[in-house]
C-alpha cells in the first residue's frame, strides 16, 4: 500500500542531525517516540518543525498521521527544547534550574553520602495520566501575530499588542467563549512561580482531638470543619467531551427505541489535549459499555457487575480506561418524526439533584493524580453526559463535571435528593451520629 511505505527524515537538533525511519501513515505521536528514542533524550519536552523559523509545528497527536503534514522522504524537519527544558545529558551542578512547570525535583546521586531532607516527595505518589505529563511540559501561551496598524516594528520584534498571552487571559477567553479556564492553566495562574499545595474540602470533623469528649459531646474550633460557601468553580479538568464514532451511540439508544426505558452506560476512551482551549484536556471516548441494570421509563437501577474487573484488564490492554458515564432521559413527542420532548434547560434544571449525587459519587472514586495535592490527588476527569431533547425536540448530548464542593458534600454524606423536586437538593441536619457544618449559597451564582 502507498500509504504504508516507509521514508527516512532527518532531524537537525543542537546536537547534531539524525536520521528516523517512519511509516508514511503513521501517527505523529511515533514521529515523537522514534525522535526520543534516536537521540537518547531525557525527557518528551521537545517540539519539531518543517521550517526553521519553527512557524510549521508538527504536533504530537495519536489521531493526525504524518501524511496530513506533506512530509515527504528526505525531508528535514528541526527539533528545540520547549521551556527550557534539557534534553540531553549534561553536567550540571542544579537540577532544579533544568526543571519545566510542575516538574519534581529529585536529589543526586552522584554524592558519597546523602543527607535527608524534610523537603523530599514522599515515595509512592500517584502515578499522574499521561496528558497531565504532557501538559506540563508546555508553556501554554497563546501566540499572537503582528498587527499591521499597531505594531510599530518589524517582523523579529514583539511588543504589547502582539506579544504572547497568558493562557487565562480573559479578554481571549471572552472572545473565544470560553467560559471555565482549564485546570492546568488554573495552575499556572495560581503558582506563578510559586509553591501551592491543593487540598479537598472536608466536611468531616478532625480525628484525635484531645482537648474534649467527642462529638457530640463536645467540639472545639481546631476539630470544626469551616462552613462552606457554594461557589462556582472558575475551572474545570476536562474541556470537551468527544465520541470517536456514532455506532457506540445509535447501539446505546437502541434499547431505548425499542422498550421506552432509560439507559446507563459507562465511556471507555482516552485523555488528550483539547486544541481548542489553552492547556485544555479533551475526552475521547472510544466505546460505551452497559453494565447489569434494571431499567423502566423513568427509573434506573444498576446491579453488582461480576465482570467489571475482567472489563477494566481488557480495556487497560487496548490501552482505554474508564473516562465517564452517560445515561438517557428521553421521552418521545412525535414517533413518526423521531422527537423527543425537551424536558431540560435553564427553566427547570441541567441536572437533577440525584444526577449530581451520582455524578459527584463516581468522580470520587476515580480521583485525579496532581503533584501539587497534598494528598496526591484533587479532583476528578470523570466527565457526566447525559442523553436528552434540545431546543428543535432532537436527541442531545450534553456533558457535565460537578465541583468539587459537590463532590465534598456527596463525599462527605451530606448532600441527598429531595423527593418531589428534582432540581433541589438537600443538606443533612446536624445528629448526635454526625456533625455537619452550615452550608450557605448565594442566589444565581
Amino acid at each position: 500500500m502507498s500509504g504504508s511505505k516507509k521514508m527516512t527524515l532527518r532531524v537537525q537538533s543542537s546536537e547534531g542531525t539524525n536520521r528516523v525511519e517512519v511509516l508514511h501513515s503513521d501517527v505523529t505521536a511515533k514521529l515523537f517516540e522514534r525522535v526520543y528514542e534516536t537521540f537518547h533524550l531525557n525527557t518528551f519536552g521537545f517540539s519539531l518543525h518543517k521550517d526553521r523559523a519553527h512557524k510549521e509545528e508538527i504536533i504530537s497527536s495519536k489521531s493526525r498521521q504524518l501524511r496530513e503534514y506533506g512530509l515527504q522522504h528526505g525531508d528535514m524537519i528541526y527539533m528545540s527544547p520547549v521551556n527550557g527544558a534539557v534534553l540531553f545529558d549534561q553536567p550540571s551542578t542544579s537540577i532544579e534550574t533544568n526543571k519545566s512547570f510542575g516538574m519534581e525535583t529529585e536529589p543526586s546521586t552522584s554524592s558519597a553520602s546523602l543527607v535527608p531532607s524534610k523537603g523530599l516527595k514522599k515515595q509512592n505518589v500517584p502515578q499522574e495520566d499521561d496528558i497531565d505529563l504532557q501538559l506540563y511540559q508546555m508553556s501554554g501561551n497563546i501566540q499572537r501575530q503582528r498587527d499591521e496598524k499597531l505594531c510599530r516594528h518589524n517582523s523579529k520584534g514583539c511588543c504589547v499588542h502582539c506579544s504572547p498571552l497568558e493562557p487565562w487571559d480573559e479578554n481571549y477567553l471572552k472572545e473565544h467563549n470560553i467560559k471555565h479556564i482549564s485546570f492546568h492553566s488554573y495552575l499556572r495562574k495560581m503558582t506563578s512561580g510559586k509553591f501551592i499545595s491543593l487540598d479537598e474540602l472536608s466536611c468531616k470533623i478532625k480525628p484525635g482531638c484531645k482537648e474534649h469528649p467527642p462529638w457530640p459531646r463536645g467540639i472545639c474550633s481546631t476539630c470544626q470543619p469551616g462552613a462552606v460557601t457554594l461557589n462556582r468553580q472558575p475551572y474545570r479538568h476536562v474541556d470537551n467531551v468527544l465520541l470517536e464514532h456514532a455506532a457506540p451511540v445509535d447501539r446505546f439508544l437502541a434499547y431505548w427505541r425499542a422498550t421506552g426505558h432509560q439507559r446507563i452506560g459507562f465511556l471507555y476512551g482516552q485523555y488528550e489535549s483539547h486544541p481548542d482551549v489553552p492547556l485544555g484536556i479533551r475526552s475521547r471516548v472510544a466505546a460505551i459499555y452497559e453494565p447489569p441494570q434494571e431499567c423502566s421509563r423513568d427509573h434506573i437501577a444498576l446491579a453488582p457487575d461480576d465482570k467489571e474487573q475482567l472489563l477494566n484488564e481488557i480495556a487497560a490492554r487496548l490501552g482505554l480506561r474508564r473516562v465517564g458515564w452517560v445515561f438517557t432521559d428521553l421521552m418521545p413527542l412525535d414517533l413518526a418524526a423521531g422527537t423527543v420532548k425537551k424536558v431540560r434547560g435553564m427553566d427547570t434544571h441541567f441536572l437533577s439533584a440525584q444526577e449530581c449525587i451520582m455524578a459527584g459519587h463516581y468522580q470520587n472514586q476515580h480521583p485525579n493524580a496532581c503533584r501539587h495535592a497534598s494528598s496526591g490527588y484533587f479532583g476528578s476527569k470523570f466527565v457526566t453526559v447525559c442523553v436528552t431533547g434540545d431546543s428543535e425536540n432532537q436527541i442531545h448530548l450534553e456533558g457535565y463535571q460537578v465541583s468539587g464542593q459537590c463532590a465534598a458534600l456527596v463525599r462527605d454524606d451530606i448532600l441527598v435528593p429531595t423527593r418531589d423536586a428534582p432540581d433541589l437538593g438537600y443538606i443533612r441536619d446536624c445528629t448526635p451520629q454526625q456533625y455537619v457544618p452550615d452550608v450557605y449559597y448565594k442566589v444565581g451564582i
